[in-house]
């Protein structure tokens, strides 16, 4: 190939360092400081290493030249300051640039590394944590400690499940094992795994067919009612009655029993005797007030806070399928705007429907026919009716005096010393005392205003004890000291008997007549265990105990309640005697009356207003309900067709204007039972004659002289027998309430059943009337 132009001619000179010793100390030190920056870059990259590997192989070792151009080399830096380091010929200045460059980059490398693990703990955080959360789990899985979260809530509720499997329904079963297999797909963070997880708690804690053992032994039933409770044969016998069923079929049936009676008689108390004779778990909820359907058949599982009924929380409570249960206050069920609950008990207590009882939030047939379940009320006319279809009533009217004075000398007082702390050699409560607590401020049917008295009597015997310096807590020192200790214990010997000697406490002792048990036993305690001792102290002792003696023998009596200082503990008597006269003037008429706290006595009293030829006339006080206002007016007629038919020449009724009263006008009164007594009170004005003495009389009357039953033949009974009252006049159509009555309400009582008015009247005028003595 022919070249036409000339070909470019270079000059080219070699460059050369300047000479330098390299023995030079601070060349060497310069070298040594590159080096050693060098390895500190060496081991964060390890890509640094790659190149000092190639330098060495293709070069050669490192001298003071080369290791400055592979310091620049490396580092990084501009261009301009890498050629400014090739182009340098003093090799202490080229090692010198070298190590700026370096130490540039070493900085750049730690800031590098400080924005990369900022960055990577800000973004892996999260990945971190939860790859050491799963880490974790799977370690105590390995190791048994702890399961997966799902897992373990499956093994609990199977767990549960299993030991129920042969009584549990196979429909629940099946609902079971779906909500299982649901609970396994949800993400445990989901609201709907907490529903499922409830509700499957529900489920599987529930006692499906798991019953207590009934005890069906009639005696030890009969004994546990006598021990809790005093009289209500009528009670215990339905009680009975419903364990002899069960001991003959060898299983019990769910029953429904309302006791209905006014407060304070112990139903509710009743409830927890007869669950303890039937071996029965017993669980009590009130439903006076409620307005919310959802407390009886829960909500539903949709919404926030739902929970099953009462009956399921009872089930649950109990832990057996056959519980006794108490339905508190069912006579006083609410009406809101979440329904009504009286409709929805019927499916609770309808034995026919409660084998299948549905609860909202279950949403899976219960059967509740095993349960016993026992109401209360105070007046089962505010029970809707067809609630009060499904129920078995009995009435618990009360107590008479008698029966009271056994419940409160045997039960109330024995339990109210106990609770007060009292022994029952430091205290007397009389039988006259105790009678006149209950006949003039505890009249009402029941007794818990009863206990409320005895309570405060013992209160303040109480305090009267314990301001006279009795204490009845055991002499902690007295019990632990050894007689070793004691006979050495000189000083503590002497502290006593300073304090027996204090005339303060001596008076006091003595003043009130308490004597102090505590103090008597130190006092024995002391005696015996000074006696060997013939020293001054014992000589001390000797005086000391026989002041001791003298207190105790003085402080020797009782505090009595009797009726002469009962006012000082109970205050002045609530009640008067109800009956205001001895014998009934003209116009005025004993009656018999129901009220929701038991039976009383009311004076129906008439009075001749003003007299005017053929100006007849009527008027009602006493605050009386349109029932009684209208058995006034039936009373006046039919008062005016009898006296006409007695004493046709007696126009009273035609001329006179009546007024008819009724005591107690702040009271309400209402009912149809007076109507009798009216129609004998205004006769008795009419024709200026008193009834008979000692009489009291309760019945409706018609317009055609009819008597109509009345209720409350018991309480009205007791009443009487309060009054002393010994003869009574009921209708007909009542004797077989009466003859039902227990011997000793009935005992002394002179009653006569009636059918019509015109026996009533010859009874009340007439003192040669026939009798008959009950």
């Amino acid at each position: 190939m022919q070249v036409e132009e000339d070909p470019l001619t270079v000059k080219v000179d070699h460059l050369k360092e300047k000479p330098y010793n390299k023995d030079d100390d601070v060349i060497k030190a310069t070298s040594f400081e590159v080096i050693s920056t060098l390895r500190e870059v060496l081991r964060t990259s390890s890509l640094w290493k790659d190149h000092v590997q190639t330098y060495t192989q293709h070069i050669g070792d490192f001298n003071y030249q080369r290791l400055a151009d592979f310091g620049a080399a490396i580092s990084g830096a501009n261009k301009l300051l890498c050629q400014e380091v090739l182009e340098e010929l003093d090799v202490y200045k080229r090692l010198k640039f070298t190590l700026e460059l370096v130490k540039k980059e070493m900085e750049i490398s730690k800031l590098q590394q400080s924005i990369a693990k900022a960055i990577e703990e800000k973004i892996s955080g999260d990945q971190r944590r939860y790859l050491l959360n799963e880490q974790l789990k799977a370690i105590k899985k390995e190791l048994g400690l702890e399961t997966d979260d799902k897992t373990a809530l499956s093994a609990k509720f199977r767990e549960r499940i299993e030991s129920k499997k042969d009584r549990c329904p196979s429909h629940v079963l099946q609902v079971i094992e779906e909500e299982l297999t649901k609970l396994q797909l949800l993400e445990a963070s989901s609201s709907e795994f907490s529903v499922t997880r409830n509700y499957l708690d529900w489920l599987t804690v529930l006692p499906w067919g798991n019953y207590s053992d009934e005890n069906f032994d009639v005696h030890r039933a009969q004994k546990i009612l006598d021990e809790d409770h005093y009289g209500l044969s009528d009670v215990k016998e339905r009680i009975l009655e419903f364990i002899a069923v069960g001991k003959l079929r060898g299983t019990s049936q769910g029953k429904i029993i309302c006791l209905s009676g006014p407060p304070g008689v112990g139903k509710t108390s009743i409830g927890r005797s007869i669950a303890r004779a039937l071996n029965r778990q017993f669980y009590r909820f009130s439903v006076g007030g409620l307005a919310d359907v959802a407390e009886i058949k829960g909500h539903r599982r949709t919404y926030v806070g739902a929970m099953p009924g009462k009956m399921v929380q009872c089930l649950k409570s109990v832990g057996t399928a056959n519980p006794l249960v108490l339905i508190d206050e069912i006579d006083k069920l609410g009406k809101g705007h979440s329904g009504d609950p009286a409709s929805a008990l019927l499916e609770l207590l309808d034995p026919e429907q409660n084998v299948n009882f549905l609860d909202h939030y279950l949403d899976v047939p219960i059967d509740l026919s095993k349960v016993l379940f026992v109401c209360t009320a105070n007046v089962i006319e505010t029970i809707p009716n067809p609630l009060l279809d499904r129920m078995e009533i009995i009435a618990i009217a009360g107590y008479i005096t008698d029966e009271k004075m056994h419940i409160a000398r045997d039960y109330l007082e024995k339990n109210t010393r106990q609770a007060c702390g009292i022994k029952p050699e430091q205290v007397e409560v009389t039988d006259a005392a105790l009678l006149a607590l209950i006949e003039n401020y505890c009249r009402e049917a029941g007794v818990r205003n009863l206990q409320k008295h005895i309570e405060k009597i013992y209160r303040k015997i109480a305090l009267q004890l314990v301001r006279q310096g009795v204490s009845n807590e055991p002499d902690q020192e007295s019990l632990g000291v050894t007689v070793n200790e004691e006979s050495n214990s000189g000083d503590s010997i002497t502290a006593k008997d300073e304090i027996v000697k204090d005339p303060a406490v001596e008076d006091a002792s003595v003043a009130n007549n308490v004597t102090n048990p505590a103090s008597e036993e130190a006092n024995e305690v002391n005696l015996t265990t000074e006696a060997p001792k013939e020293d001054s102290t014992s000589k001390g002792n000797k005086k000391t105990d026989g002041v001791a003696e003298d207190a105790a023998d003085k402080a020797t009596e009782k505090v009595v309640v009797d009726s002469s200082n009962l006012g000082d503990f109970v205050g002045k008597p609530v009640f008067q005697a109800e009956r205001i006269y001895e014998q009934t003037p003209v116009g005025v008429v004993m009656g018999l009356a129901w009220t929701a706290m038991g039976g009383s006595t009311l004076y129906i009293e008439t009075t001749k207003v003003e007299e005017r030829e053929g100006k007849g006339d009527l008027v009602l006080t006493g605050q009386l309900g349109d029932v009684m206002k209208e058995s006034a007016q039936i009373a006046h007629t039919v008062g005016r067709t009898v006296l006409l038919e007695k004493e046709p020449d007696n126009h009273f009724f035609a001329n006179s204007k009546v007024h008819l009263h009724v005591p107690a006008g702040s009271t309400p009164k209402d009912g149809p039972s007076a109507g009798c007594t009216m129609i004998t009170s205004m006769l008795s004005l009419a024709m200026g004659k008193p009834v008979k003495k000692d009489l009291a009389m309760t019945g409706e009357v018609t317009l055609t002289g009819r008597i109509l039953p009345i209720g409350g033949v018991k309480e009205k009974t007791i009443a009487a027998r309060r009054s002393a009252i010994k003869t009574l006049i009921f209708p007909a159509a009542n004797k077989r309430d009466f003859d039902e009555l227990a011997s000793n309400v009935k005992e002394g009582l002179e009653v006569h059943f009636v059918d019509t008015y015109s026996e009533i009247y010859d009874l009340a005028f007439q003192s040669d009337a026939g009798t008959e003595m009950i």
